[in-house]
């Protein structure tokens, strides 16, 4: 008898259902059991508003935990950088696979790199650390560019650049490369110009605290390097963070000596949407063997920034 399958609740759109197929897939290879997609709408779909002004964290993520703590599904597959830093303590994030591409990269009209856009041109993002990234990098570059906020799919994103409202679109590598579509990008934006969101390029597999064998399961697709890092980059957040959609970037990245993982550097970013100020600061540690390790470098980082004047960025919202 073929054992019951077992109910991966996703968002609808077609990157979540990309990357939610690819989890499924892995599950089913851990367990032996068959996975099934439960299509569920989230606030932030159906929302036309700015993420900046409907609260940006959280929005895609609570009608699919709703649907978990009512038993509907089994197990959900985030975004990482959608997760709240807030962990419920009746839900665990039982696995977060190897991270995809982390970076920031542009789609714009005749294949052009950021570097060779017009004079005027008009780059459309939704969020405000880019802006205030793109638009920093463009002052200090003698360079003349309009961020324009928009909202949608990757579909309707890249439609403005082929439509011509649009000059280029910012999007993520990782989505463009779950979804097929990475072969569109005309510039992968160097982390040194524009950091990714906290957990960029990350999922998060998450189920109910109660289910042990599920967890246990799960835990086979955990990434112990990635989630070291994400756990850094979320710490570093929710220190900054006072529950604002504050324009905040930070990766943590692994450096080798060509074989061997020596240390880990998070770095982090905050700055107004118009690129005026930006405070952005950097630390090297050891690899963080624990969550507590993890935490901690982030909180350590949050504090210098804060004390260089970040919080003073902090009210930030793109209107």
């Amino acid at each position: 008898m073929t054992e019951k399958a077992l109910r991966l609740g996703t968002r609808r759109s077609k990157l979540a259902m990309a990357q939610s197929g690819q989890v499924a897939d892995a599950v089913s290879q851990v367990t032996g059991r068959p996975v099934e997609l439960v299509e569920i709408t989230t606030y932030g779909d159906v929302s036309r508003e700015h993420l900046a002004q409907i609260g940006g964290t959280g929005v895609f993520v609570a009608a699919l935990r709703e649907a978990l703590a009512r038993g509907e599904v089994d197990f959900a597959v985030h975004s990482l950088k959608d997760l709240p830093t807030t962990q419920p303590a009746e839900l665990v994030v039982a696995a977060i696979p190897e991270r995809e591409d982390p970076r920031d990269v542009i789609i714009a009209r005749d294949a052009l790199k950021l570097t060779d856009l017009p004079r005027g041109a008009r780059i459309g993002t939704g969020s405000p650390r880019r802006m205030a990234q793109l638009n920093a990098y463009a002052r200090s570059h003698g360079m003349d560019i309009e961020t324009v906020p928009i909202r949608g799919n990757v579909d309707t994103r890249i439609g403005y650049v082929t439509k011509g409202d649009l000059d280029a679109v910012v999007l993520a590598a990782a989505g463009l490369n779950r979804v097929g579509r990475s072969d569109e990008v005309t510039d992968f934006l160097s982390v040194d110009t524009v950091l990714p969101a906290p957990g960029q390029g990350a999922l998060a597999v998450e189920t109910t605290a109660d289910n042990a064998e599920l967890i246990a399961a799960l835990a086979q697709l955990d990434d112990p390097l990635t989630r070291a890092a994400v756990t850094a980059e979320r710490s570093l957040l929710a220190a900054l963070e006072a529950g604002c959609s504050a324009p905040v970037g930070a990766l943590a990245d692994l450096l080798t000596d060509g074989q061997t993982v020596k240390e880990m550097r998070l770095r982090g970013v905050v700055g107004t949407t118009d690129g005026s100020t930006l405070v952005q600061l950097s630390t090297t540690g050891p690899v963080p063997e624990t969550h507590e390790a993890a935490t901690a470098l982030g909180r350590e980082l949050a504090t210098e920034m804060l004390a260089q004047g970040a919080a003073g960025l902090m009210g930030e919202r793109a209107l």
